[in-house]
């Protein structure tokens, strides 16, 4: 029979971020599954929607002996430490060892997020990979997942044998794009053979809100990848998008291609490349400032659902802290009505609104603990929760989420807010809903996300308004004190402007 390993190391990493991303949050990160070792994997991620779920149930339908190994996940932050960084590459490697000594392996699938960045290592998980592929040797096919916001390096595609992006953002196929990697390692298992590869990085990068696949220019740019990927011998087409907030030089958008031939690889990889560069200036989107936004979301007067504002520079999804107080303070000051945010992370706050109890009226300072501005506010508790409920949107339907002590307080006649002890982006409704909101009955509501709030929230809204406040999560990551990019990158599109 055949048999494969199976396991994960994710995490986005923030080099400028306030915070580093420590053991902890892989143990017990909020919307995902906690640290999963051997005898627990298989199990919990089954009913998720991670991409390993998918490689778990592609191995499944096709009678693949699975060797669990371990699989865990971290909220974006700053770099992940140096001991979280060992300790977990160490759990994955142990137990890849004790697979190994189990019975031979055919192949490993890898969930991997390709855009971790650790202390002593800019490239994790090319590291990883290197640490997998010396252990198994070269003859043993290794495929892996990858979040599209990766920063794809020449030393992850050196190490793997096939590397299969999502193709959305919101990333609403997870799950998917962890079967077809699985797939394409089964391939290469029952052919006994592997494709040859094409690795292209390009020459700047975008903005996260410019690289949504809901919305041109990214939407036309997945459709003719998707087209391109039909040609003649390609296994796989691969756009990563680039997480550019990494100070490394592996920071960037990038095109992997897979195929029989090394030619058709090359000719994939520079036909999707050219698509791209056809489409620059195009990834250009504007935002509003929050004030601007908050006005701009009173103003309308639809009565068909609610005005969507996305506060895009503390987006827990990009290594914001989910605690910054702009947009709240704006929606305060400009008195607007039937507005409810989500969430504000901030552990000690919810731990005195625990204390008081509902009905209470508590006067705190909330938020600001990443960045020292907290504001203070008249706190009405109208509701406490442990935190815990089930996701049910299209990016995360079936995953647990533990946020820790949480409430629904109201700071203004017409702003109420969702505080919670654990850090998440907003992209799914049930965030709300455990707490007695129904989203699509609100006037206002305001979101710690960037993008991925479209998949649940886009649908229901009247209109949708990315808005600027204070957070590390800059709408334009140019203006960061980047020191370590590759020379000859641009940070803008349509700018020409190079580093180096």
């Amino acid at each position: 029979m055949t048999r494969i390993a199976i396991g994960g190391f994710l995490h986005e990493s923030h080099s400028f971020a306030p915070l580093p991303t420590g053991w902890a949050e892989f143990v017990k990160p909020g919307g995902f599954p906690p640290l999963q070792k051997a005898a627990t994997l298989v199990e919990a991620l089954r009913p998720t929607s991670c991409p390993a779920a998918g490689a778990i149930m592609m191995a499944e339908q096709e009678g693949v002996e699975i060797a669990p190994l371990a699989w865990c996940f971290a909220n974006p932050a700053g770099p992940v430490t140096a001991e979280a960084f060992e300790r977990i590459a160490a759990l994955l490697v142990a137990a890849l060892s004790d697979a190994l000594e189990a019975g031979p392996l055919d192949g490993v699938y890898l969930d991997l997020h390709g855009a971790m960045v650790a202390v002593g290592f800019d490239d994790a998980e090319g590291e990883v990979l290197r640490r997998v592929r010396a252990v198994v040797g070269p003859d043993v096919p290794i495929a892996a997942s990858l979040d599209p916001h990766a920063n794809k390096t020449a030393l992850m595609v050196l190490h793997s044998d096939v590397l299969v992006p999502f193709r959305t953002y919101p990333h609403i196929d997870m799950k998917p794009a962890g079967a077809e990697a699985a797939r394409l390692l089964l391939r290469m298992i029952r052919q006994g053979r592997r494709p040859a590869k094409a690795f292209l990085e390009l020459d700047y990068w975008t903005p996260l809100p410019g690289q949504c696949t809901m919305v041109a220019p990214m939407a036309d740019v997945m459709a003719e990848r998707a087209r391109i990927a039909l040609a003649p011998g390609v296994w796989e087409l691969g756009f990563c998008f680039g997480f550019p907030y990494a100070d490394f030089p592996g920071c960037g958008m990038a095109i992997a291609a897979y195929a029989d031939t090394l030619g058709q690889a090359e000719d994939a990889a520079a036909a999707l490349a050219a698509v791209i560069a056809a489409k620059e200036t195009e990834f250009a989107l504007g935002v509003l400032p929050a004030a601007e936004g908050v006005a701009r979301a009173m103003a309308n007067r639809d009565t068909q659902g609610p005005v969507i504002l996305a506060d895009t520079q503390d987006n827990p999804g990009g290594g914001g802290h989910g605690d910054t107080t702009g947009l709240l303070a704006e929606l305060i000051r400009q008195d607007a009505q039937g507005a409810v945010l989500a969430p504000m992370n901030d552990a000690e706050a919810a731990a005195l609104l625990h204390a008081a109890g509902e009905g209470a009226t508590v006067e705190l300072d909330l938020g600001g603990r990443s960045d020292g501005a907290p504001l203070r506010v008249t706190a009405l508790v109208e509701r406490l929760t442990d935190g815990r409920f089930t996701l049910t949107g299209p990016m995360g339907q079936g995953n647990p989420a533990d946020l820790g002590p949480s409430a629904l307080i109201r700071v203004a006649p017409g702003v109420r807010v969702v505080v919670v002890s654990r850090k998440m982006q907003a992209h799914d409704q049930a965030l709300f809903r455990h707490i007695g909101i129904e989203p699509a009955e609100q006037r206002i509501v305001a979101v710690k996300s960037s993008v991925h709030f479209r998949a649940d929230f886009q649908p229901i809204a009247s209109e949708v308004i990315v808005v600027t406040a204070p957070g590390p999560v800059v709408a334009d990551p140019a203006v960061l004190p980047f020191t370590n990019l590759r020379p000859g990158l641009r940070l803008r599109p349509g700018d020409n402007r190079r580093t180096g």
